[in-house]
């Protein structure tokens, strides 16, 4: 089993106390240290990094050029042409980014980083190649949203024939910009579509994409895709259920300063029994992610209220000693937790 050095030295400590306290023979313990391979050092976070520099790099080095003034010229010339043209040669660009990242992941699947690093660049491109495709067809409408789906649906069909998850995870963030953008369109760009605000749409837009989620367990060659949308759905949700416990289902914010908040309690109530209902949802199923979910937003939940109704009233001695004492035993219970975890995942290792 090959570990880092700081995961290593964590299971060489814990084989240490259970050979002290009797859970595991010496032998035992031997074999097992014998079979931890400690690495010298994290490749697989250097390569994650290392590619993420190289995009900076690269997005630098095309500021350098354009500050070159000759360069600077030559670029003036090109981007002189019509915004049709340029919204090809983007399509072409990204077409090529798309088709190396492609190629990349069939010859080399194993090179995560590049070629997921490949398939962001595409993505950029073919985002400002639809964005010069909306000047290029702009009537003075205003509906830019259209261009939003139309970069969605681009996305989508991308993500899931290459398939990518990083594709997929910025058609679904171009999806919700187009479906905000779409409502405050239809509305006239005012607060409220339907009664409702910002917010609150995207309560409902995070539940129609949990609901949709679900639907890639029907889908085996796609089944992977099923948890990057409902992180997408879940942080969706949680957010805008974060933000409507602040502020309802007001859009202006003169009528949001005259309002007490404790008439906005029944959002805060909504926004518990949701994170209650996640939890819930994660224990039965054992579910990981919906259980984390769950428990940091009722977290933020109450911390956001306990900023809300004490800040004023408490000394800020008093306000934050409290706030101490509180994390103080939630990183305790944490760390109880977290020990409870490892021991059973240890236990469950050894059944097999």
């Amino acid at each position: 089993m090959q570990v880092s050095k700081k995961e290593g030295k964590l299971l060489v400590q814990a084989l240490r106390e259970w050979e002290s306290s009797g859970l595991l023979d010496s032998g035992q313990a031997n074999e097992l240290r014998g079979s931890l391979d400690i690495t010298s050092f994290d490749w697989k976070r250097v390569a994650k990094y290392s590619f993420w520099m190289a995009i900076a790099c690269i997005v630098i080095s095309v500021s350098a050029v354009l500050a070159d003034r000759w360069l600077l010229e030559l670029f003036e010339r090109i981007f002189a042409a019509p915004a049709s043209v340029k919204c090809a040669v983007f399509a072409i660009i990204a077409g090529l980014l798309y088709g190396a990242g492609l190629r990349r992941s069939r010859k080399h699947p194993e090179k995560l980083y590049s070629n997921e690093a490949l398939f962001f660049l595409g993505v950029v491109a073919t985002a400002v190649s639809v964005m010069f495709l909306g000047v290029a067809i702009d009537t003075g409408s205003g509906h830019f949203s259209l261009l939003l789906l139309l970069a969605a649906l681009i996305y989508g069909a991308l993500g899931l024939g290459f398939p990518s998850k990083l594709v997929w995870i910025f058609s679904l963030l171009s999806l919700g910009s187009w479906f905000g953008a779409e409502t405050g369109y239809a509305s006239g760009w005012g607060a409220y579509y339907l009664g409702m605000n910002y917010p609150l749409r995207f309560v409902l837009f995070g539940l129609v994409l949990l609901a949709v989620s679900a639907l890639f367990h029907r889908w085996p060659a796609r089944e992977d895709f099923l948890k990057p949308t409902r992180v997408m759905g879940l942080l969706y949700l949680f957010i805008a259920l974060w933000i409507l416990s602040i502020f309802g289902n007001y859009g202006d914010g003169e009528a949001w300063f005259e309002v007490r908040q404790i008439e906005l309690l029944h959002w805060s109530v909504l926004f518990a029994v949701v994170s209650i209902a996640c939890i819930y949802h994660g224990v039965r199923h054992d579910d990981g992610m919906t259980r984390g979910f769950g428990l940091t937003f009722l977290f933020i939940n109450l911390y956001t209220r306990f900023f809300e109704y004490f800040w004023d009233n408490t000394h800020k001695a008093i306000f934050f000693a409290l706030l101490a004492a509180s994390f103080w035993y939630l990183g305790s219970h944490a760390e109880r937790i977290w020990r409870l975890e490892l021991v059973r995942n240890w236990r469950q290792d050894d059944g097999q």
